[in-house]
């Protein structure tokens, strides 16, 4: 009866319980908004930047990182390749060779960096071939490159042109080479856009001298894995010889960037939090007021203080649980809508967003997670406010609030 009594007086008076429905609907929405912003943004610079070419992990000889030269760079053997493929959670691995090289054509000469890959596992890790905005895709068989976009442009390079890179191969030998170009790629990131270069495997060792020499391996990760716990298998599977680094220790500015701006949003989801709160505690207060004499009549006629609050507390449960759902449903199409069709910036705003390194484009992230935590805090703070009424209805007067 009294679960009866509760449904009934949320819609007898439905003004009230719109007003109320609609004050957590709007503390939903903004609260998943920013959270599937932030989490877009940070998903988006991450993929960019970090699964666009360096993996989410590189192994690499030890000291590689600090001094990043091919006296540094270690012999491939199956041994080692069994050690990381058995590892769980790693997608795949792909084994590279890199070195800074002269790109020249014509007149023109500029610093690039040269990866030596194998295609098929690096368009795995990093979708590679999605990339290809012409020409043909890394072909073992072949000693084609593939140029980024920005660097082609650059050079005045087309596809069918020749490329010629000069640089120090390995053990101090002379690298010269001559490499049609056989497809341009596009990146997000702005400055992996202008440096890229892209050989077959056996292409690049050949061109520096290093057969079967590789500088690093590259991680992809399933979904589900953890960075921290692979690489602290890693870690210790593979010894002191080697370094294993997640793209935390490689680009320590982006995961500081990504820190900074966690706790600038934890700080503005606290004071979205405390708005919210105010605007369902006043919604609360008028509907104390405005049943005021609606209470003590109840107690006059003999109801337990008790089952009244019981009564309120299930009126404030369900209309938020009300609120938080409608308000997940009108979240879901405008999260969904801002994935599909990201904002994008131009113009000036475009420019310096290029000029940081990052692409001009704020998308959002639809993840059931945020749909649910969100709603769940929200849903909380509710019922943590609706703890007044019953403490209101503790200390009613019959004969007071029916006068009043």
């Amino acid at each position: 009866m009294i679960i009866r009594l509760i449904w009934r007086n949320v819609w007898r008076n439905k003004r009230r319980t719109l007003i109320t429905v609609m004050s957590v609907l709007f503390a939903v929405l903004i609260a998943i908004s920013m959270k599937s912003l932030q989490a877009g943004v940070f998903g988006h610079l991450i993929k960019n930047v970090v699964s666009f070419h360096s993996g989410y992990i590189q192994i690499h000889k030890k000291n590689y990182w600090d001094e990043q030269t091919l006296d540094n760079s270690f012999v491939s053997t199956p041994a080692l390749v069994r050690t990381i493929e058995k590892q769980p959670g790693i997608l795949a691995a792909v084994p590279r060779i890199e070195s800074f090289v002269l790109a020249s054509s014509g007149e023109v000469t500029l610093g690039a960096l040269c990866v030596g890959t194998e295609g098929e596992a690096e368009d795995v890790v990093t979708h590679l071939r999605a990339n290809l905005i012409s020409g043909s895709y890394l072909d073992k068989r072949t000693n084609h490159t593939l140029l980024s976009q920005g660097l082609a442009e650059k050079l005045h390079l087309h596809v069918g042109d020749t490329l010629i890179l000069l640089g120090q191969g390995y053990q101090g030998a002379q690298a010269a080479g001559k490499f049609a170009v056989g497809g341009i790629v596009k990146f997000g990131s702005p400055a992996l856009n202008s440096s890229l270069i892209f050989l077959p495997l056996t292409a690049a060792q050949e061109f520096l001298s290093a057969e079967n020499i590789l500088t690093a391996f590259a991680l992809g990760l399933n979904e589900s894995a953890s960075l921290e716990t692979i690489q602290t298998s890693l870690r210790a599977g593979l010894g002191s010889e080697f370094e294993v680094m997640s793209w935390k220790d490689m680009m320590p500015d982006i995961a500081t960037h990504i820190k900074a701006d966690g706790t600038f949003y934890n700080i503005m989801i606290g004071i979205l939090y405390f708005i919210i709160s105010f605007g369902i505690f006043g919604t609360v207060l008028m509907m104390m007021n405005e049943r005021r004499y609606e209470l003590g009549m109840l107690l006059a006629i003999g109801m337990k203080r008790r089952l009244i609050a019981f009564t309120l507390l299930g009126e404030t449960v369900c209309t938020s649980i009300l609120g938080a759902i409608a308000g997940a449903g009108v979240s879901f199409p405008i999260v969904w809508y801002l994935q599909s069709h990201p904002i994008r910036f131009g113009g000036e705003v475009a420019r310096v967003y290029s000029d940081f390194g990052f692409e001009p484009v704020i998308p959002t992230l639809l993840d059931a997670g945020i749909f649910i935590d969100q709603a769940l805090v929200v849903l909380l703070i509710a019922l943590l406010l609706g703890i007044y009424p019953l403490t209101r209805a503790g200390r009613l007067s019959p004969i007071t609030s029916m006068r009043q």
